[in-house]
């Protein structure tokens, strides 16, 4: 390699001193007869060998792995990330140019290969359609079998609901599965206005038995960008506004209301309150908290009666389309909350629209939807302005993801 090469590659003197020094260290073991190949002994006189271990070894295992991360580790080698290795890494985008955001996974769709086993591993998605006659083989829900019909999607009903027309699609597997569930971020093609959603495009035109033809997961790719927190519960609390919240059965955590309105000057006091100067800008990530995920009993999840987890589900706190027009104006990415369905559910609010927020976001702006994000712990931290990472489901023809975000972000002293 040429030396002007050479140093293109590496970053500092440092590291080439570093570099010669190992070299020669290599050079030396092996003119001293130690090679640094598998079967033998490295530079630094580690040994490497391909012989199998013993069961004997294996017992000694945890012995070792508990002296360096604890008897109760469940975590392995991600302990060796660091909060300040992380932020060492994040030098490497510094003074370097612009930033792109790379998909790494394969794409997903139906019986993508996998080994073999028994049960088998499969990937057999179908679409679920409600609002409109579809194209295509598609089942009435009340009879649909996939052990008969394994090829045909389904059809929970013709006619849309409330005078808003809501539509939907959405995914299923075998016994039900699907991405519309837990922390998931809705796909432009979940929901539309009667035939119509996003873009234009008409669902009997792009909703097939396996999936969507058009608005697919495998349009989204990962984002990373900047997220901002609009902790309500936080603001309520500061205000002394205990008749806007009450204690969570489970834990005692305080809740926003069942049927609070979130409104737009909730929103810029919380931010005022919070310190945070800009709000959620074009190509951003808004989120709100509203405590709902304290109404999650988990010990109660096999009990269909469980009252905590009857309540989380029936009925949130949340936004309504002055709030969601206001964020669709800032050209926002994505709008998200702790709860299961963003907007508010109080017919007091609403009428006899059903979901119209999601209507305004994702099919008039093509806004994405999170929901149940949990933002307890940076807020706990102090944390309301941070890095925002989703890698969604790269599957094709899915309505939905639910692979959790994550984040970064500096903890308040």
């Amino acid at each position: 390699m040429r030396p002007d090469f050479l140093r293109n590659y590496l970053h500092s003197r440092r590291d080439v001193l570093g570099l010669t020094a190992k070299a020669a260290a290599v050079t030396a073991a092996v003119s001293a007869g130690v090679g640094t190949a598998a079967g033998t002994a490295s530079a630094d006189g580690e040994e490497f060998t391909d012989e199998m271990f013993t069961l004997d070894e294996v017992a000694g295992w945890a012995e070792k792995t508990a002296r360096r991360y604890g008897a109760d580790d469940q975590r392995g080698a991600w302990n060796e990330v660091t909060p300040e290795r992380t932020r060492k890494a994040l030098r490497l985008l510094e003074g370097r140019g612009p930033v792109k955001t790379y998909n790494l996974g394969e794409l997903m769709q139906d019986n993508f290969p996998a080994f073999a086993g028994v049960p088998p591993r499969v990937l057999r998605q179908r679409l679920t359609v409600s609002g409109y006659q579809p194209s295509g083989d598609f089942v009435p829900a009340a009879t649909y079998d996939p052990r008969v019909s394994p090829e045909s999607g389904i059809l929970q009903s013709v006619a849309p609901l409330g005078p808003n027309t809501l539509s939907f699609h959405e995914d299923r597997f075998p016994h039900s599965g699907t991405y519309q569930i837990a922390t998931q971020l809705d796909n432009l093609g979940h929901i539309g206005v009667g035939e119509t959603y996003y873009n234009g495009f008409r669902g009997p035109d792009i909703a097939t038995p396996r999936g969507l033809a058009k608005l697919g997961n495998e349009n989204l790719g990962p984002i990373v960008t900047r997220g901002v927190i609009y902790d309500i519960v936080g603001l309520k609390l500061a205000q002394g506004a205990h008749t806007d919240l009450f204690r969570s059965p489970v834990n005692g955590e305080w809740v926003l209301r069942d049927n609070y309105r979130i409104t737009l000057t909730d929103m810029r006091e919380a931010l005022r309150r919070q310190g945070v100067r800009r709000e959620p800008g074009a190509g951003e990530v808004a989120l709100f908290r509203t405590g709902w995920t304290h109404l999650l009993n988990r010990s109660g999840f096999d009990d269909p009666n469980d009252e905590a987890n009857r309540r989380f589900i029936t009925n949130e706190p949340g936004i309504y389309l002055r709030e969601a027009r206001y964020l669709a104006s800032r050209r926002v990415a994505m709008v998200g909350s702790d709860t299961w369905g963003l907007e508010v559910l109080d017919p007091a609010v609403v009428g006899p629209n059903v979901f119209p927020c999601h209507q305004v976001l994702l099919t008039q702006h093509g806004i994405r939807i999170g929901e149940s994000v949990r933002t307890e712990e940076p807020v706990a931290d102090g944390v309301f302005e941070l890095v925002y990472i989703v890698t969604p489901q790269f599957h094709v023809g899915s309505t939905a993801g639910n692979t959790p975000p994550a984040a970064l972000g500096i903890p308040r002293a």
